[in-house]
């Protein structure tokens, strides 16, 4: 670690339980982000800035206007732009120290395995249950941690599920219906509440990734944010789950 770094990560460095060791740890690890709307905005410029050394950034939309209200990577001026290279223009200027690695097509299975066996931690911003599960069977497959999170209206969730420690994983808590998830553009959200749930995945990532605090492991964190109440649930593995335990 450099001077200017030393500079750049010093208020996080005296985080206690942190210090020198976890921030090179953080430059020395990889994250992938799959999807980059409301969720994976504010995570992936927490990360960033937090420093973590290599982010790959998976999303094939593109801005549009309707995002503005929520998805704070993007400007006016981005309207039409890939998600991707509008992300990592902004993110490079946020810290251009990091590596970003933009990833702009549907991802099919195989390069979900393949991209999450190269991270550490797979952090899930996506918005629809078909992209959920594939991306949950590829952590479970590669045994890597998974932060995933979900909003709609004034609700949200967090959890954190470990494969790689044998805990349960998406599949055993969400039953695959075949029917997908209610849209923003169906019953709306509350702007700022994805960036609250974005920004707890990037806390909880940095926590996975340096051994910092207690992690959110096999628990379910749920948040209704018009009366601002949370609860809080232990998971469990389904002997049943057609993924883990397959």
């Amino acid at each position: 670690m450099d001077d200017d770094q030393l500079r750049r990560y010093s208020r996080q460095i005296m985080v206690p339980g942190l210090d020198l060791d976890g921030q090179e740890k953080l430059l020395d690890s990889r994250v992938l982000i799959v999807g980059l709307g409301g969720l994976g905005s504010p995570a992936a410029l927490y990360l960033a800035a937090a420093g973590v050394g290599q982010l790959d950034l998976a999303d094939f939309d593109r801005v549009d206007l309707t995002n503005l209200q929520r998805q704070i990577l993007y400007s006016s001026q981005d309207v039409g732009e890939l998600k991707t290279q509008a992300a990592c223009q902004r993110l490079a200027a946020l810290n251009p120290t990091i590596g970003l690695h933009s990833i702009d097509a549907r991802l099919d299975s195989a390069q979900l395995h393949a991209l999450a066996s190269q991270a550490d931690v797979v952090l899930d911003g996506c918005d629809n249950f078909a992209t959920r599960f594939a991306v949950n069977a590829a952590c479970v497959a590669t045994k890597t941690p998974l932060v995933s999170a979900a909003v709609i209206g004034m609700d949200g969730q967090l959890a954190v599920f470990r494969p790689d420690q044998g805990g349960p994983c998406y599949r055993c808590v969400f039953n695959d219906t075949g029917e997908e998830a209610l849209s923003c553009s169906e019953t709306g959200v509350l702007g700022p509440l994805p960036g609250v749930m974005g920004s707890l995945q990037a806390v909880e990532t940095i926590k996975i990734l340096t051994g910092l605090g207690t992690a959110l492991n096999s628990r379910l964190l749920i948040n209704d944010a018009l009366t601002q109440s949370w609860r809080r649930l232990d998971l469990r593995t389904d002997p049943n789950c057609p993924v883990c335990q397959a």
